[in-house]
This record gives structure tokens, sequence and C-alpha cells, in this order.
């Protein structure tokens, strides 16, 4: 029998911490082949990304994935992180949180699920209203 990993139970420990301390909750990512992410914000292969309840909407962590939805740019996008990407957890405010080992993120298709691919938005355009 192998034993659950204890990082997903850690990660929404301190994001609860976070929450009840008044703290805005950051989540640090390597990104790799199965995580969607907005690509343009992507620097040196990692994203940091707030985990507050405003800027955040449907927010799952669960022992796999964390996921939800944000806007950037204006332009809400689902956004789907396997836990094995997640380099750390921490309060913007003073910095107090958790880091944890990157791990080898090769493809396993078996073992993790690759969410489906998000659309592209649209090209915003002007429109003449009378």
């Amino acid at each position: 029998m192998s034993t659950l990993s204890t990082k997903p139970y850690l990660l929404r420990a301190i994001y609860e911490w976070c929450v009840d301390s008044g703290f805005t909750p950051y989540l640090s990512v390597k990104v790799n082949a199965q995580t969607r992410v907005p690509m343009e914000f992507v620097k040196d292969g990692q994203i940091v990304l707030n985990l507050s309840a405003g800027a955040t909407r449907n927010l799952i962590m669960d022992n796999d994935w964390v996921q939800f939805s944000a806007r950037f740019g204006g332009v809400s996008r689902e956004l789907h992180i396997p836990i094995s990407a997640v380099l750390g957890i921490f309060a913007k405010e003073n910095g107090e949180g958790m880091g944890f080992p990157p791990e080898d993120t090769s493809p396993n298709p078996e073992s993790e699920p690759t969410p489906p691919e998000p659309p592209k938005p649209a090209k915003p355009r002007l429109q003449i209203v009378k």
C-alpha cells in the first residue's frame, strides 16, 4: 500500500492559516506540460499566483490538483495546477508559509489526467452602438 503525500494537506492547512490570519495566500508553481496557467506571465519557468478569495473563483484544492478561475488582463482564465508542480505557499504580507522541493514532473499518463485545454479568448474589438 502506498503512502499518501502530505503535500496537499499541508497546502490546504497553510491556505486556511493565511485566510484566518487575514493574509493573502500566494502559490509558487513550477510550470510544466501538465500545468495550465497564463503562459505570458511565466518567468524562468515559474509563476506566483494570488489565491485570495477576491482574486480567485471556484478554488478547489484536492489531493491531485489546484484548480480555479482568475482574471488576467480582464480576461477570465481557468487554471489547473498539479500538486507535484507546487513549489510553495506563503503569506504575501510576511512571507511565512511552506516551501516544497521540486518533484519529478515527467508525464505519467496513468497517474494524472490532463485537464482540457481552455478556449482561447476572443480578440477584443470595438463596436459602434447607437
